[in-house]
């Protein structure tokens, strides 16, 4: 079984048995440099994959862009350019100007998101509070991990990846994505509903396949959803976050339980 986001590695098998060589099925992961008109502004570690979502999400959730701001998303053309195909151009709609309030050439890796901010408060991203009243019910919550899961094509080869789903309140899966970094999964999501025009994502449900870090409750927020669920738990900054934020933070969301650790009157 093959998958654009996996590739084959040489591999020895170790088992009760003895041990026995074989091709096993890892995730990709590759750099993506992003530029904004021409100006290198992250290096993010990822699957290769829904790039232009990526993009346009990151931008959007580290608040260097608004909606409506991002005019073309290309891959790079440059001829005299090593693997090109990993440099993603973004060009604002003419007049328009990025925000200029993000430290430059910061670098995101896999494991743990955007890293090198000067403090934490760099990377606290100016939002209002959720004022989204939408409620959800108890069944649609628990039922969304395993539709995540159904989705994740790149998982079934490897076993190694993350996912993200935007849910509705009736629990259709409107999208999902996969990326060595969970945050990457998160913004391919927001990304996908940035250049459909449709954010704020009020009335929607964001499930993650791991651990609820401050990162993706920030990108969440943002983005204006007011549930953000998990397989995993959440890290305090996290909780902090939602709790200032209005927003619905739950975790070991597994079976027919999971732990609501902010805005419990959402679940119905």
């Amino acid at each position: 079984m093959t998958d654009e986001g996996s590739a084959g590695r040489d591999a020895t098998r170790f088992s009760r048995g003895g041990q026995s060589h074989e091709t096993d099925h890892v995730t990709l992961e590759e750099p993506c440099e992003i530029r904004l008109e021409g100006e290198p502004v992250a290096v993010v570690m990822r699957t290769p994959g829904h790039d232009r979502e990526l993009a346009a999400g990151f931008l959007y959730t580290e608040a260097i862009v608004q909606p409506g701001d991002i005019g073309t998303i290309t891959a790079c053309t440059e001829a005299d350019v090593l693997n090109p195909e990993n440099i993603v151009e973004v060009r604002l709609v003419p007049g328009v100007e990025p925000s200029r309030s993000w430290q430059r050439n910061f670098y995101a890796a896999s494991s743990c998101g955007v890293c090198g901010k000067a403090s934490i408060e760099a990377i606290h991203v100016a939002t209002s509070p959720l004022s989204d009243a939408t409620r959800f019910r108890r069944e649609i919550i628990t039922a969304a991990v395993p539709a995540l899961r159904d989705a994740q094509t790149t998982f079934d080869v490897t076993g190694g990846i993350h996912a993200a789903g935007l849910f509705t309140t009736d629990g259709e899966a409107l999208v999902v994505r996969e990326d060595v970094g969970r945050h990457n999964a998160v913004d391919k999501v927001i990304g996908w509903a940035y250049l459909r025009e449709i954010l704020p994502l009020n009335g929607h449900m964001l499930v993650v396949s791991g651990r609820q870090s401050f990162e993706i409750a920030q990108k969440a927020v943002v983005a204006g959803i007011p549930l953000v669920a998990g397989v995993s738990a959440a890290t305090s900054l996290a909780v902090d976050l939602a709790a200032e934020s209005g927003m619905t933070l739950i975790g070991f969301l597994r079976g027919e339980t999971f732990v609501a650790y902010t805005g419990a009157e959402r679940v119905i």
